[in-house]
């Protein structure tokens, strides 16, 4: 397919009257209710709601991780729905990182070799990988636990490698399901913060969910989610 340049096109993601279902049994339960939403390159993005409000399920839909049940999802001016099956998995795999709750990092790789993976799943020679990786490493302030496995790093350290092992491809937009659930409030604070500096620094979209209302002093613009809907989308 033909590369797309995230920063020549805006915006990054379109919404329209977007609904997805999810059967259990015979019961059909909406998940996410007539969503319409716009996101533009650069933003600084918290969708945030209780649980159960639909907030994973927007960032899996944004993501191209699931497919919405009905309504239209645009990436970068592109239907969703047109892209093949290749398609899609190059456009996860080049332009969008992902950061996860439970961190997902390899327990017997270190957080160099963590953060070195997706470059040589690219094809990228290790030489090359293990420069960029270290370079990411200095980045988020772990320069000196290069060959640490993930059970010697603490949970924030855990998600600041998890969070360069995102951006090491150079994405245009990373996506964070609930990355500081796991984390006390102040590494929480921090694992947001290093990602608004990154955001900011690297014009990379963030868009990440979280139930701490407590974060949202921190973003750029906020998504509340209730029932499946967006009840309020405020910008700071």
């Amino acid at each position: 397919m033909q590369g797309i340049d995230f920063a020549e096109t805006s915006p990054i993601i379109t919404m329209r009257g977007v609904w997805k279902y999810y059967d259990l049994g015979e019961n059909r339960i909406p998940a996410l209710r007539g969503v319409d939403l716009t996101i533009n390159r650069g933003e600084f993005v918290a969708v945030w709601g209780p649980s159960g409000s639909g907030k994973s399920t927007l960032c899996n839909l944004i993501g191209l991780i699931d497919d919405a049940s009905d309504g239209v999802v645009e990436l970068v001016g592109r239907e969703v729905r047109q892209l093949s099956d290749d398609q899609m998995s190059e456009f996860r795999n080049k332009t969008i990182g992902f950061v996860f709750q439970h961190f997902n990092l390899i327990p017997v790789l270190s957080a160099l070799e963590n953060i070195m993976l997706p470059l040589q799943i690219q094809g990228v020679s290790a030489k090359a990988a293990e420069k960029k990786a270290t370079g990411w490493m200095m980045e988020i302030g772990l320069g000196d636990y290069t060959g640490q496995r993930p059970d010697k790093l603490s949970g924030g350290q855990r998600q600041r490698v998890a969070i360069a092992r995102a951006m090491v491809t150079d994405p245009s937009m990373v996506i964070a399901d609930e990355p500081t659930a796991n984390l006390d409030s102040q590494n929480a604070g921090k694992i947001i913060d290093l990602m608004r500096e990154i955001n900011m620094s690297k014009g990379t979209t963030f868009i990440f969910s979280t139930h701490d209302q407590r974060l949202l002093g921190r973003v750029q613009r906020h998504l509340q989610m209730q029932d499946g809907m967006i009840v309020e989308d405020k910008s700071l």
